[in-house]
């Protein structure tokens, strides 16, 4: 490995701006991260131009403010990153091109992450031992994949969802329900006070034999239960949400837990925004207790879009002796394990 280095990082492939600065040993010294969800909702939903421009304004400020929480210079950053996808293209477009420029400026290396193995490493950001071999389940709102990590840049794909991710259907659910974007956290916090078991929604594929998923089907089942509702909508709201809610975290804990028994491995991770809902976390703490399973679940405010996760991997990488050329483009549709 090359000395150790402070590394830079920005991620903009969606509606978070975000900055952070890694060192040695993998420790994230400053992480900044300016949300536009309040600007989205009155749309419904992430409006790619909308996003980019806000990209445009709230980049430069959050560099200064991370370099200031660092207490360093940009002269005293050893490499710039950002994610170069999974995302929209025009938000990629605006990280990209603010550490490339950096980098050329100061001389200094460039390195292009993947958003989702971002995602995939949280759990081990500021832990002793780094990455451990797991059975990991990235669940967000773009995404829902299972993978098997043997070793950091070692993963292989079990399997991931065929129609929707379970953020995806969180939020579209949510919209039928009249709910705010973003939908998940609504559905979270109205589930608390209702009866799980009030409405029996299908568990599509939990023993399909595979590790593929499918929220397709659950969320039309929701559609239809709404026409046959016999009190007003928001009577049975908290009762819809509990009952979806815990449908979904039937599927994805059951699922994870039959992929860590069949690969053999003693510890699961779980990262990605959907990963902040209070049910999966708890269901996924009392499963894994109950099978002997060691979990690493990355806090909140790593399970969300967030930078410090790129400049992790980044950090890993350029200690490991890699780094991209200026050249390399960002790609919407990059997959953590390539095809």
């Amino acid at each position: 490995m090359n000395s150790p280095a402070r590394i830079l990082a920005l991620e903009t492939s969606c509606d978070e701006t975000a900055v952070a600065i890694c060192e040695a040993p993998g420790r994230i010294v400053a992480s900044r991260i300016s949300s536009q969800a309040l600007i989205h909702r009155a749309y419904g939903g992430v409006v790619p131009e909308v996003a980019s421009r806000n990209h445009i304004l709230a980049v430069r400020p959050l560099v200064e403010e991370a370099l200031a929480e660092a207490g360093l210079t940009l002269g005293q950053i050893d490499a710039f990153a950002a994610t170069a996808g999974p995302g929209l293209a025009s938000s990629l477009l605006v990280g990209n091109t603010v550490a490339k420029a950096l980098a050329l400026a100061h001389g200094k290396p460039f390195l292009a992450i993947n958003h989702l193995e971002g995602h995939l490493l949280s759990p081990f950001i500021g832990t002793e031992a780094g990455v451990r071999p797991c059975v990991a389940l990235i669940v967000s709102g773009g995404h829902t994949s299972l993978l098997q990590v043997r070793g950091f840049g070692d993963y292989t794909l079990l399997g991931k969802t065929r129609d929707d991710a379970a953020g995806e259907a969180f939020d579209k659910v949510a919209k039928m329900l009249g709910l705010p974007y973003p939908g998940g956290p609504e559905i979270d916090r109205l589930a608390r006070e209702g009866d799980a078991g009030a409405y029996r929604f299908p568990r599509s594929m939990l023993d399909s034999g595979d590790f593929a998923f499918s929220f397709s089907g659950l969320k039309t089942a929701v559609l239809y239960q709404l026409d046959k509702l016999a009190a007003p909508l928001e009577a049975c709201l908290d009762d819809l949400c509990a009952s979806f809610q815990e449908a979904v975290v039937d599927i994805l804990v059951g699922k994870t837990l039959k992929a860590a028994r069949t690969c053999g491995e003693s510890l699961v991770t779980v990262s990605g925004g959907v990963s902040c809902n209070s049910r999966l976390r708890e269901a996924f703490a009392r499963r894994c207790a109950d099978a002997g399973l060691e979990l690493a679940i990355a806090p909140p405010d790593l399970s969300t879009d967030n930078a410090a996760m790129i400049a992790y991997v980044a950090w890993l990488r350029h200690s490991a002796g890699q780094a991209d050329p200026l050249e390399i483009d960002v790609d919407p549709n990059l997959s953590v394990v390539p095809a």
